[in-house]
């Protein structure tokens, strides 16, 4: 864990090349670089190398915010002015190295998970909340936004061990070479490895649905409970988490990782990219089919549906590729096309049930 008392390294929470070369570019003047840490109502916890810093924005970045993208974000680099020891102005946000970044289910934003980190940690509980297509989900995050993702499979001690080598197996036949680590923050199985696997100087944000034990997690790598964890709920058997806000904290080892409130709907931004990435297989198969705009859902000579008949291609795999593809191009249209399509389904119902009105009579 870092020493607060003593002055540190930029390079120890995360400042390399990349950010290096951008503060040159902005030419700032009387300005210190430090790291967001923690969000708090109109101010944010900054950590420099002589300290930390309670900071705000200026009146001129409110006004020219146009988006919540457009404010500092947990993991933000980001230019200061100090005031005295402990309160700074936040004069710049630097441009960011990676955006994790997900589309809420009923709305237009697009909500910010984490920026400049390294590795997303999605967790997942070996209990009611295993889904291999959220996985699926979190890898199309992950891989738009330049970001390696590894899986964490949680509460292995709720399993036996031949359900938990299943799982296993499960994931690196659907996946393949992701890297996996099995934890229990009750026996505290894995958690040598998962320390071992944060490296000094990187960051690393723990993803999963709210429950799965992330800051249990967090709490046992910092030997403490830094993150309070609400009592186990009955009904569910998880724990109830207060988590409200993201936060970075720093380990023995020099690694950091950020904790987020539980994730409850993965939707996915504007990720053509990512989606081609991740499903490269049903890709591969789709040249071979007999239209070039084949949408792989019912035309005749489709490749990837003859792969699915004979056994060659996951079904459930498939079946999550159309839905993640109908789900992004719903993201892609213009708020004038979807109007025009709710039009046309609501079109639909009334036929429908003029049909079914002349049917029964």
């Amino acid at each position: 864990m870092i020493d607060e008392t003593v002055n540190i390294k930029l390079e120890d929470l995360g400042y390399d090349d990349f950010f290096d070369l951008k503060w040159k570019s902005l030419e700032l003047k009387n300005a210190s670089a430090g790291r967001v840490t923690a969000e708090h109502k109109e101010a944010y916890k900054v950590k420099c190398s002589d300290g930390e810093y309670l900071a705000k924005i200026t009146g001129k970045q409110i006004f020219n915010a146009t988006t919540r993208a457009d404010y500092p974000a947990v993991g933000d680099w980001v230019a200061i002015t100090k005031l005295d020891k402990v309160r700074a102005v936040i004069q710049n946000i630097l441009p960011r190295k990676t955006i994790l970044q997900k589309k809420y289910s009923d709305k237009e934003a697009v909500q910010i998970i984490a920026v400049n980190i390294d590795v997303a940690l999605i967790v997942e509980s070996l209990d009611k909340d295993y889904n291999l297509n959220r996985f699926e989900r979190y890898f199309v995050l992950t891989d738009e936004s330049g970001i390696k993702p590894a899986i964490i499979l949680n509460k292995i001690d709720l399993v036996a061990e031949a359900e938990l080598n299943e799982k296993i197996e499960q994931i690196k036949n659907r996946f393949g070479g992701v890297d996996i680590i099995s934890t229990s923050a009750i026996t505290e199985q894995g958690l040598g490895e998962l320390m071992n696997y944060i490296i000094r100087g990187k960051t690393y944000c723990f993803l999963g649905s709210s429950g799965v034990g992330k800051s249990s997690l967090i709490n046992k790598l910092l030997k403490s409970n830094t993150i309070k964890i609400g009592e186990i709920s009955e009904a569910t058997g998880k724990g109830k988490h207060t988590t409200t806000a993201r936060g970075m904290y720093f380990l023995e080892n020099g690694g950091m990782v950020i904790d987020n409130p539980g994730i409850r709907d993965v939707g996915i931004a504007v990720a053509d990219a990512g989606i081609e990435n991740v499903f490269d297989e049903i890709i591969l198969l789709s040249n071979g089919c007999k239209y070039s705009d084949c949408h792989h859902i019912h035309e005749p000579g489709c490749a990837v549906l003859q792969a699915v008949k004979d056994g060659k291609l996951d079904q459930a795999k498939y079946q999550n590729y159309i839905k993640l593809k109908k789900e992004n191009e719903f993201y892609e249209m213009t708020d004038f096309e979807k109007r025009k399509k709710d039009r046309k389904f609501g079109q639909y119902v009334k036929k429908a049930k003029k049909r079914l009105k002349d049917f029964e009579s």
